[in-house]
């Protein structure tokens, strides 16, 4: 399959607000995790999260629109717009009918749904926004994107748990593969620190509970995890056809080449032990690439921070790498932000792309002692390394599994 390139970023994270910030704060090993303050947490076993504060500071959406629609929204329409703009594209001057919309998320906007549900019980019906059917379900981002752009070609909404918006880049690319859309805003966004949200992430028993020291709470791949941490955000790009990206004179800042996707069918929660079908979807990808086991050069770790996610995690890459693994630099980045769950695929690999593009692995917070030898874990400080192939894993409850391959971008391409 053909493919495709990513000109444009649009990064919405507790990192920062924008791919130079994102990355400024990634490469300097900086936590952003921290006790939840936007309402009482104090309850919760898990009450810490990467949060974004200043989200009004670079949104020009009017107050208007901002009473119908969900935080999730807002950050999504917040990072389309700093990708197109990044990927210098004025929507106008496009057919509507041939851009597309393919966003992941896994849970929808609670914030939105919780307030007027709690109104709905005290006032009754007559309390409930006519809104409210509109702002919460996991495509309303998708929604308000093609609205606010006025966007009419084929689009998509993927809810495969963490999963999501890896698959709906891998959804993506293959449709523009098939000539269907000439550009695609493709990532995820999610928005889970709110109070019934984060009751559903703490049922799921795989949160830390390391309230006290959030900074040192996320730890993937450690002897001392003891679950992840959540995070909210946003991450979308522009993607195209390299032969469209080269006629407008586009910077091609990647490439998605391949892209593979598996489910282990063991458990309605948990991973199957033995990272098999996770090294199945990673071999789909690799050959959907066409690229070796010795072309990657950085793998961007699923690291949960739960034992049998590492632990599956660990022997599928060494399945599907044998010895080579001992080489290739591989590490975590959100745990410096949290696990943005349905859009954690489509940050992970923005940061990738950031790291080809400055030849630096970014680093993983907490890595004081890996939980399994025989990886090339980089640790709390970036390491210069040339990354021309990178590997991003991306998995689900009820053992899903993704895999993608992103290249070093080039306009000789």
């Amino acid at each position: 399959m053909d493919k495709i390139a990513v000109t444009g970023i649009g990064v919405v994270s507790p990192s920062g607000i924008g791919k130079r910030q994102l990355w400024a704060n990634i490469k300097s090993g900086r936590s952003f995790i921290k006790e939840i303050t936007r309402f009482d947490a104090s309850k919760y076993p898990s009450r810490i999260a990467g949060q974004i504060d200043d989200l009004e500071k670079y949104s020009t959406i009017s107050e208007r629109l901002l009473k119908k629609i969900d935080a999730f929204s807002h950050m999504a329409l917040i990072a389309s717009e700093l990708a197109l703009q990044d990927a210098g594209i004025d929507i106008k001057n496009e057919d509507p009918s041939l851009v597309g919309i393919f966003l992941g998320n896994a849970i929808g906007g609670w914030l939105y749904a919780e307030t007027e549900l709690r109104d709905m019980y005290i006032e009754g019906r007559e309390g409930v926004s006519p809104y409210m059917a509109s702002a919460w379900f996991p495509a309303a981002p998708q929604g308000q994107v093609s609205i606010y752009y006025g966007i009419k070609g084929f689009s998509k909404t993927v809810v495969a748990d963490r999963a999501s918006s890896l698959m709906a880049l891998g959804y993506a690319r293959k449709v523009l593969a098939k000539n269907k859309l000439n550009m695609i805003l493709g990532g995820g966004m999610e928005a889970p620190v709110t109070p019934y949200a984060l009751l559903c992430c703490n049922t799921y028993g795989a949160l830390s509970k390391d309230n006290s020291h959030p900074q040192e709470a996320y730890r993937p791949h450690d002897k001392k995890r003891n679950g992840f941490v959540i995070g909210e955000g946003s991450g979308i790009v522009v993607m195209e056809s390299i032969e469209r990206a080269k006629k407008r004179q586009a910077n091609i800042l990647a490439l998605i080449s391949g892209y593979g996707t598996t489910c282990d069918g063991v458990d309605r929660i948990n991973s199957a032990k033995d990272g098999k079908e996770l090294a199945r979807a990673i071999n789909i990808a690799l050959v959907d690439a066409k690229a070796n086991i010795n072309e990657i050069n950085y793998i961007s770790l699923d690291g949960l921070a739960v034992d049998i996610w590492d632990n599956s995690e660990v022997l599928a890459l060494k399945e599907v790498f044998g010895s080579r693994i001992k080489e290739i630099p591989v590490s975590c980045p959100k745990s410096m932000f949290g696990n943005l769950l349905g859009a954690s695929g489509a940050l992970d690999m923005i940061i990738a792309i950031q790291a080809m593009e400055h030849a630096l692995v970014p680093p993983t917070l907490n890595l004081d002692e890996p939980a399994s030898n025989g990886l090339n874990y980089i640790g709390k400080q970036a390491k210069e390394h040339t990354i021309r192939k990178a590997l991003i894993i991306s998995r689900g409850r009820g053992g899903i599994n993704s895999a993608l391959v992103v290249e070093k971008g080039s306009n000789n391409a």
